[in-house]
């Protein structure tokens, strides 16, 4: 991954996290059929939006920890474990992608 992290795309997923709380509210009150029911919801917002948003980003999270955290079989288990590490990967490849060497925008985090 690049050096550099885009101050733009840190701080809009960081207001999309604090949009969520709600979202995160309903995720932690469900039984697993329903936090499957919403798997498929997200699924089907993903191939409508055709790309990964930030706030896809953010909820991706939120709802493959706890299909992680309620997943009764190791197949489920291993299932949203891999799902969880692609967000994290691509929201990563977010983080990174979203600048240029010569913004201003960006921060080298090597020298933090």
């Amino acid at each position: 991954m690049s050096k550099f992290v885009s101050i733009t795309a840190a701080r809009t997923l960081k207001d999309e996290q604090e949009k969520d709380t709600e979202y995160r509210s309903r995720i932690m009150s469900m039984d697993k059929l329903a936090l499957l029911n919403e798997l498929i919801a997200y699924q089907e917002e993903r191939t409508s939006e055709g790309t990964l948003t930030p706030s896809l980003m953010v909820r991706g999270k939120i709802l493959f920890t706890a299909l992680e955290a309620a997943a009764e079989t190791d197949a489920l288990l291993s299932l949203m474990s891999a799902y969880r590490r692609h967000l994290e990967y691509e929201t990563q490849a977010y983080l990174a992608g979203e600048k240029s060497a010569e913004d201003s925008d960006d921060l080298d985090i090597e020298s933090m």
